[in-house]
């Protein structure tokens, strides 16, 4: 038998480095092909940044529609804030009313007694000295009434003012904890 001159002998090994690679790591052979494979990874980078783009733009209108409900949300605290606030006004003006009316009442009936009072009085120095006394309790009767019409009006406009300063303070921690 015939030997085989050693520098033909290879491995299996030697043989694989040596062979030519697989077509399909090669480039395509001609014009034809190489334009079809420049069009799929054309059409692969097209698909790829079109489901970027689409997941970019779901994420902002996600982000813009939670941004409306909030304000949406907000702009309803406020108006009900601010309803409230007209009918605490309104409550307060309307007892304010009242208590004028029964003061305006108190003082014509102290009035008409003050008249008669006058009318019955048989000296002129009985007159002065009743009248004296009369506008020195109707001025002490203005005071009291005047300190009691601003203490019930300060009241009110606390009391007026608390829903609104409410929605204040809540919109400072809302917008400082967005800034």
């Amino acid at each position: 038998m015939a030997r085989k001159p050693a520098a033909t002998a290879a491995t299996p090994a030697i043989e694989q480095a040596q062979a030519p690679a697989p077509a399909a790591n090669a480039a395509p052979a001609g014009p034809f092909e190489r334009t079809v494979a420049a069009l799929k990874n054309s059409a692969a980078g097209a698909v790829a940044g079109h489901d970027s783009t689409h997941e970019k733009v779901n994420q902002t209108m996600e982000k813009a529609v939670k941004s409306a409900e909030e304000f949406v949300s907000f702009s309803q605290g406020n108006f009900e804030a601010m309803m409230k606030a007209g009918q605490i006004w309104a409550a307060g003006v309307q007892d304010m009313h009242k208590s004028f009316a029964a003061t305006a009442q108190a003082q014509v009936e102290a009035a008409m007694g003050n008249f008669k009072a006058l009318t019955s009085v048989k000296s002129l120095k009985e007159a002065m000295d009743l009248q004296s006394t009369l506008a020195r309790a109707s001025m002490e009767t203005a005071v009291s009434e005047t300190g009691k019409i601003t203490d019930a009006s300060m009241k009110l406009a606390e009391q007026a003012m608390a829903p609104l300063t409410a929605r204040v303070t809540l919109a400072v921690e809302k917008f400082a904890r967005v800034g």
